[in-house]
């Protein structure tokens, strides 16, 4: 595992919980020599996890669009900086660069980029790893939702196992390093979902 792309807030959220989450995985990247790939933003979570891993002596790629940069306010201090037309090319660029995923606590984006991720997984579009770091029970009800629609039948349980999740972000990043995908890819030559 080279990279990881880190989808997290641009927002810090209410706990102190929540910088210090993304301050320990910025720092564990670096400390491994894993390159951080995130959203370009120097505020919120995304700022905390840039610095860091810089802080570290890590490498840090960051994506945003044109029309989030002043927003965002796009991280001057990054080893690269990669501005992009829309939140379409940036998700790409981010996953063409990634080997793992994590998702931090933030908001509706995060949540959109996790699920996509996962939805390209369960389609067999890519084998990476797919974890969720659950900051003090942050992401309990999202994770009550996903056994939910298995018990409903919309989501298979090896589906469901494709999201990885820790509470410790070095136990996270250890069973991210071990991945090696274990769903059935059967489906897709069946026409199910």
């Amino acid at each position: 595992m080279r990279s990881v792309c880190v989808f997290c807030g641009a927002n810090a959220g209410r706990r102190p919980a929540y910088a210090a989450a993304a301050r320990a995985v910025g720092a564990l990247l670096a400390s491994r020599g894993i390159e951080l790939v995130y959203g370009g933003g120097r505020v919120g979570l995304m700022g905390v996890v840039a610095d860091a891993a810089l802080g570290g002596g890590g490498r840090v790629t960051g994506v945003i669009p044109r029309s989030l940069l002043e927003k965002e306010v796009g991280h001057a201090g990054l080893t690269e900086l990669l501005v992009v037309d829309s939140m379409h090319e940036r998700k790409a660029r981010m996953a063409e660069r990634a080997d793992a995923f994590v998702a931090l606590p933030g908001g509706y984006g995060t949540f959109e980029e996790l699920c996509e991720v996962v939805t390209w997984s369960q389609l067999g579009l890519h084998p990476k790893a797919c974890g969720l770091l659950d900051v003090e029970g942050y992401y309990d009800p999202l994770l009550a939702l996903f056994d939910r629609a298995v018990e409903e039948g919309f989501v298979r349980r090896e589906h469901r196992e494709i999201v990885i999740v820790e509470r410790d972000p070095e136990a996270l990043l250890d069973r991210l390093a071990r991945h090696r995908p274990t769903h059935s890819e059967k489906w897709i030559a069946r026409g199910e979902e």
